[in-house]
């Protein structure tokens, strides 16, 4: 995935076979976390939606690389830590990890994203007493901003309409917050609580979503 500073990217993926990534509440709200971890570091959060198989990010990206902390940590402990992680997650592409990076002193936004899918399946693995991929072998991130002419899909299928450039931030705004009521899982968008809906129309007010950003791309009271 190629990211530049000061664009707006969709980031979303699926389970691997559309298999099922959340089995419980908390489970939602772990990967909430890892989010928060993995990748306000990078970049605001405008929206997000998390489905029973699949999830959609909306990111502003600020800052492409970040120091990490990697005092101490020795290339033999980085394979370790490595061979830990890939016996857990199962070779899989995306989901393991190189030894670049478990030792590496920057962490680029692929890597954030690399550590949050992979922490996530360990715990699922964990949990559900499973192993290999959980997730489908890669992740997508599609420019907003830069589309160049280029319609923007969402699982492969695109949004077939014919608008102007600057408008696809919008479209990609009110699809992911509506994508549960699409799905048939509920009537209107803030029964949902794993999105980001609520946050913005008054039904809850989370702090993962950064609203002075939306604010500058004209989403919040058009969606």
């Amino acid at each position: 995935m190629n990211f530049e500073t000061g664009n707006l990217y969709h980031i979303y993926s699926q389970g691997n076979n559309r298999q099922q990534l959340f089995f419980s509440r908390e489970n939602y709200l772990f990967f909430l976390k890892k989010i928060k971890k993995h990748i306000l570091p990078h970049a605001d959060i405008l929206a997000w939606c998390l489905m029973p198989n699949h999830f959609h990010l909306m990111i502003y990206v600020h800052t492409i690389e970040i120091p990490v902390d990697s005092e101490g940590v020795t290339p033999s402990d980085a394979l370790t830590k490595v061979r830990t992680i890939n016996e857990s997650v199962g070779n899989h592409y995306r989901d393991s990890l190189s030894p670049r990076e478990a030792i590496s002193k920057n962490r680029t936004l692929n890597d954030s994203i690399g550590y949050l899918i992979r922490s996530f399946t360990q715990a699922i693995n964990k949990q559900e007493k499973r192993t290999g991929s959980l997730f489908k072998a890669h992740t997508k991130a599609e420019c907003l901003t830069k589309i160049q002419g280029i319609t923007p899909s969402f699982f492969g299928s695109q949004i077939n309409v014919r608008i102007p450039e600057k408008e696809y931030p919008q479209v990609c705004f009110n699809y992911i917050h509506q994508n549960p009521v699409k799905a048939s899982l509920v009537k209107r968008p803030e029964e949902w609580e794993f999105s980001s809906y609520r946050d913005y129309y008054g039904f809850r007010n989370g702090k993962l979503i950064n609203r002075a950003r939306a604010a500058e791309f004209e989403l919040i009271n058009n969606g």
